[in-house]
């Protein structure tokens, strides 16, 4: 027969089925993680690759009926001729319908760092002519392509730094739960401290300390280290003080009573019934640091071109100009931070009970 501290845990952490708004939020950042996890497979070309001839083209329609006016069930695109290099003004080449293809071959690719491949997940078939979903950039490069690659850096190192600074803040907060008032007046003081800093200036200040030009790899692990640095003190905080509150409840009393470990009741009482409010400050702290991310890249000291950020990639809507022609593909980065940030937002809010 299960005892009074089991039944307790137990009731904490029965299921509730997920809220409407935060099955939404997991189902976009669920095509989120599809993306990030399967870039390469996704983007039809390299990020680098150009088209020197068709600097910011405007999208590659799909259709289905051509001039005719007859029906294709297979879909297709008409190529685009630059007809105004001034103006940058295009014209679709009514006359080469390109028909459009699932698993074409392409840029070779390592496939989750396993073998090379070249298979992408669309593309056109038999023609050097480009499908470009959400057109080009100014250097003629394919801005769908580079979107993908941006998402699925930007979707590592934020979660990264998520992960290994609320790891940290929660060892210490544990330990300045339990500790001495010396030491917890200490390690809460270092914490207090961190958080009287501006984190985005932080940040900046200790990526400034590095050298700009570093491999994508070396730069997504250095920026994960910098959050994990940063934002370890407003989870400890949080952990500390959930320390505090649940060692006089009247399960962890019931624990101490019967001769249990410190460890056993912290790992088996306490931490699991802390586990929610630390759960949503890692939702808090996962927009913050994906924008962190982004700013340093808008900034210029993140990521350099030629990889591609969602940062860089938003530098480019400072041409007023450009961003009048085709204010939907220069902030497309944009749209996809709001899209992700909205689904975390979704996602905690909806599941809260």
């Amino acid at each position: 027969m299960p005892n009074a501290i089991d039944t307790d845990i137990a009731a904490s952490g029965s299921f509730e089925r997920p809220r409407p708004a935060a099955l939404i939020g997991i189902v976009v950042i669920s095509l989120f993680a599809i993306v990030a996890i399967f870039a390469d497979l996704i983007a039809p070309y390299d990020h680098a690759s150009q088209q020197r001839t068709q600097p910011s083209a405007p999208v590659s329609r799909i259709r289905f009926i051509d001039d005719s006016g007859s029906f294709r069930p297979r879909p297709f695109f008409y190529p685009q001729r630059l007809a105004d290099p001034l103006f940058l003004v295009y014209e679709e080449d009514r006359t080469r319908p390109i028909p459009l293809s699932l698993f074409v071959r392409g840029d070779r690719y390592p496939f989750l760092g396993l073998f090379e491949t070249d298979l992408h997940l669309f593309g056109s078939v038999g023609t050097e002519v480009r499908f470009n979903l959400l057109g080009t950039d100014a250097l003629g490069r394919d801005r769908f392509s580079r979107l993908v690659q941006g998402i699925r850096f930007s979707l590592i190192v934020a979660p990264l730094g998520v992960l290994l600074a609320g790891l940290l803040g929660v060892v210490i907060g544990t330990i300045s739960g339990y500790a001495a008032r010396w030491l917890d007046a200490g390690l809460m003081g270092v914490a207090d401290a961190m958080l009287s800093l501006p984190t985005l200036v932080l940040i900046l200040a200790a990526r400034a300390a590095f050298p700009l030009e570093l491999p994508p790899l070396s730069a997504g692990m250095l920026l994960v280290m910098i959050f994990a640095v940063v934002g370890w003190a407003e989870m400890a905080r949080l952990t500390r003080g959930l320390v505090r509150t649940l060692q006089t409840r009247e399960y962890v009393l019931a624990a101490h009573s019967i001769g249990l470990s410190p460890a056993r009741i912290l790992f088996r009482h306490i931490l699991p019934n802390a586990a929610g409010p630390i759960m949503t400050q890692a939702t808090l702290m996962l927009p913050a640091f994906l924008l962190a991310e982004v700013s340093l890249s808008f900034l210029g000291v993140g990521l350099q071109e030629p990889i591609p950020s969602l940062g860089n990639m938003l530098a480019a809507a400072g041409d007023i100009s450009q961003l009048s022609r085709q204010p939907f593909l220069l902030l497309s980065p944009a749209i996809a931070i709001f899209l992700f940030v909205m689904a975390v937002r979704l996602a905690a809010r909806g599941s809260e009970r």
